[in-house]
C-alpha cells in the first residue's frame, strides 16, 4: 500500500481489524482478534481481505501497516558506512532518541512536537483517513542516527503538499548524513505527486537554516517572537521547498 492512498474499507469488520493494528503500530494477531470483539470467521475474513489488499502485513502473527515507501540505500563517507531506509515499527524508541538529542539543542521545536506525539501515539508510522506519517531513518551499525519525517494531510486541499523535519544525532554530521535524509525525503514526495515541503526554525538555529537553504529551501514567511526559548522569545522562520 502506498501511504498517499487513503486507506477504504469494504466492511466495518475490516475498518475495525485495521484501524487497531494503525493505531498500535504493530498488534499480535490474537490480541486483535480480541480487542475487536468479533465472530472468529468474520475476523479471520476480514484480515484476510486486508492481507490481499496490500494494507496490513503479517510476520508470524506480528500484525503491521504495509506500507511501500521505498528501498534500502548505503553509503560510505569517509570512516563511516551508513544506511538509509524506511522505518520499521522497531526503531521506535532509537527514533525517540535521535530526535531528543537534536531536540534539546532547544533550537528545533518543531523535532520536539515530533517526539512528544510520537510518545504520545506509541507509533511509527501513521496512515488513516486523516493523515499519513513516514520515516527514513539513518543507520550506523544497526545504530539509529539520523532521521526524515514527513508529516502528510490526508484533506484533499492540502495534500499537495507536506511538513517535513529531519536531523542528525551531533556526533555524526558532518558525512553528508542529512544530506541524504533530506533528499531521500524531497524525491519521496516528489514521486509521489506532492508540490512543496515545508518545516519551521527558530531564527537562532543558523546552522539549520544554512542547511536547508543549500538544498533549495527559502524563507516563506516569519512569525515574530514565536517560541520561547529558556528566557527569551524568538521569531520562527518558516522554510518552504517547491517541488518541480
Amino acid at each position: 500500500m502506498d501511504a498517499v492512498d487513503r486507506p477504504t474499507f469494504e466492511t466495518s469488520a475490516a475498518r475495525s481489524v485495521y484501524q487497531y493494528v494503525e493505531r498500535h503500530g504493530t498488534a499480535a494477531r490474537h490480541r486483535v482478534r480480541a480487542a475487536s470483539d468479533l465472530d472468529p470467521a468474520v475476523f479471520d475474513e476480514a484480515l484476510e481481505h486486508l492481507l490481499s489488499k496490500g494494507y496490513l502485513a503479517d510476520d508470524g502473527g506480528t500484525l503491521s501497516l504495509a506500507l511501500d515507501v521505498g528501498s534500502v540505500e548505503r553509503y560510505a563517507e569517509g570512516p563511516v558506512t551508513y544506511t538509509i531506509r524506511p522505518a520499521q515499527p522497531d526503531d521506535f524508541e532509537g527514533l525517540i532518541d535521535a530526535i531528543r538529542a537534536v531536540s534539546d539543542e532547544s533550537t528545533y521545536v518543531v523535532a520536539e512536537s515530533v517526539a512528544e506525539q510520537l510518545l504520545y501515539e506509541d507509533a511509527v508510522t501513521r496512515h488513516n483517513t486523516v493523515e499519513s506519517r513516514v520515516f527514513f531513518v539513518a543507520t550506523v551499525d544497526e545504530k539509529l542516527v539520523g532521521w526524515c519525517h514527513l508529516d502528510l494531510p490526508q484533506l484533499d486541499k492540502l495534500r499537495g503538499t507536506a511538513q517535513s523535519t529531519v536531523g542528525v544525532v551531533p556526533e555524526y554530521r558532518g558525512h553528508e548524513i542529512g544530506s541524504r535524509l533530506l533528499e531521500r525525503g524531497t524525491e519521496w514526495a516528489r514521486a509521489n505527486g506532492y508540490r512543496k515541503l515545508y518545516n519551521s526554525v527558530p531564527a537562532v538555529n543558523e546552522r539549520a537554516l544554512a542547511f536547508l537553504e543549500s538544498h533549495g529551501w527559502h524563507t516563506e514567511g516569519i512569525r515574530r517572537n514565536h517560541y520561547t526559548l529558556g528566557d527569551d522569545t524568538v521569531d520562527e522562520v518558516m522554510m518552504a521547498r517547491t517541488l518541480d
